[in-house]
């Protein structure tokens, strides 16, 4: 099966902090794995450290064929991240923003359309600026700037959070869309009973390093 996630002993620094010290941690295409852990524990900087955003200081790193020591630039163009900061323009639209994200890939007018009636934004909200939107509905938006993006490796940071019912079913349902698609996810996340149900593998990250656990 084909690897999109190869981390080996890799270390990751903030500062002189070591967020990252040694973590091991295959993804195979298709996965959605779930990271647990306590707050501060690395997961949000293990997804940062996937996405090309965080650098790596030692061990070995690659993601969708690149090796993150040398080429983190390759990798960005083909992950999408939702971290708690939404990535949105508050002065844009809805529609604006998806479009806006989508055209960074060379997604279609009919791909930006879908996208948004995927997260339930094509209808009144689609010219509401997002300096007006709920913190939900802000939510909305940037997974269909992900959705639009067509990213091959989703990572994602609490993505069910600030989504009522409607908006995390309607989250799962896009999360097994994008697998069955051909996309992997990562999904970091403290809801274990909704985010469990999703997952193929719990991967426990624990001062930096991580362990496999069972579902």
């Amino acid at each position: 099966m084909e690897t999109v996630v190869h981390l080996s002993n890799a270390v990751a620094v903030l500062g002189r902090f070591p967020v990252l010290a040694g973590v091991d941690l295959e993804v195979a295409k298709g996965e959605i794995v779930l990271l647990q852990g306590p707050n501060g524990a690395g997961k949000t900087s293990l997804l940062r450290l996937c996405a090309g955003l965080l650098p790596l200081v030692r061990g070995e790193a690659i993601v969708l064929g690149c090796d993150l020591m040398t080429d983190r630039d390759g990798v960005r163009k083909r992950v999408g991240l939702l971290g708690h900061a939404n990535g949105l323009y508050a002065d844009l639209t809805v529609t604006e923003n998806v479009r806006f994200w989508g055209s960074t890939v060379g997604a279609s007018v009919a791909e930006v359309d879908a996208a948004m009636q995927r997260m339930g934004l094509a209808k009144r909200l689609a010219k509401v600026p997002v300096n007006r939107l709920s913190a939900g509905q802000r939510r909305r938006t940037a997974l269909a700037c992900l959705v639009a993006r067509r990213a091959e490796l989703w990572l994602l940071d609490e993505p069910h959070a600030g989504l009522d019912a409607n908006g995390r079913d309607e989250l799962d349902t896009t999360l097994r869309e994008a697998t069955n698609a051909g996309a992997t996810i990562i999904v970091a996340s403290h809801e274990l009973e909704r985010a469990g149900a999703l997952a193929t593998r719990l991967v426990e990250v624990v001062g930096g390093q991580t362990r496999e656990r069972s579902l």
